[in-house]
């Protein structure tokens, strides 16, 4: 791992306790909760776990908004599912890249369920998705132990139905976006898509936020 991507890690670390404003993301109705700041910029994330385009956005562009704090004027969303379909002569759901990513989408849906604030279920995806550009995605887990999270509630939720239940959530969310994605990583400012534009993101926050804005 570059010295870069360990010092990101140690401080997402020490930011994962703090408490930041967040979307809490319902299992059932994905409704904004009311401990959204109304004054900041939405921001959500339509994406799949082992996509080229999208690790490589989250690790080496979306993970700049803490870098310089422009996340205190954001509240942002992950949504992992992407281009997955459920195959309704057995409803089971499938997945771009495999299996393996269906498992990681999930346990990236029981993250942002269990544990709402931004700073700690972020560190955990931005984990998984940095393994993933390393081509070592499968020791997903050595991720609770590198932020000292407790794996009991991901893993429960990952391996019940509820974890199936949230995933189906986001796909429900992710097929009526109107306009449709038509390419990932699709990104959504103050609900307009930015399409081919998304590594310009900041801009957009920037533009869209009313008051002074650091990181701009």
């Amino acid at each position: 791992m570059a010295p870069a991507d360990s010092a990101f890690i140690t401080m997402i670390a020490c930011l994962v306790f703090f408490t930041y404003p967040y979307v809490a993301v319902s299992s059932s109705h994905m409704k904004v909760s009311s401990f959204v700041d109304s004054q900041k910029v939405n921001v959500s994330l339509y994406y799949e776990t082992l996509s080229p385009n999208c690790t490589d956005f989250i690790v080496n562009n979306l993970t700049r908004v803490f870098d310089n704090n422009l996340i205190s004027i954001i509240n942002l969303r992950l949504v992992p599912w992407g281009n997955a379909y459920i195959n309704k002569s057995n409803n089971n759901i499938v997945c771009e890249h495999g299996p393996y990513e269906c498992q990681l989408n999930t346990v990236a849906a029981c993250a942002i369920d269990s544990w709402h604030g931004v700073n700690t279920h972020y560190g955990l995806i931005y984990c998984i998705e940095l393994l993933a550009i390393e081509g070592r995605y499968k020791e997903w887990q050595s991720c609770f132990d590198s932020y000292g999270l407790p794996k009991k509630p991901v893993l429960d939720c990952s391996n019940s139905a509820n974890g199936t239940k949230l995933e189906l959530a986001y796909a429900n969310e992710t097929t009526h976006l109107n306009p449709p994605h038509t390419f990932l990583p699709w990104v959504i400012v103050n609900n307009q898509p930015i399409r081919d534009d998304y590594m310009n993101f900041e801009a957009h926050v920037c533009k869209s936020y009313k008051g002074s804005v650091p990181g701009c």
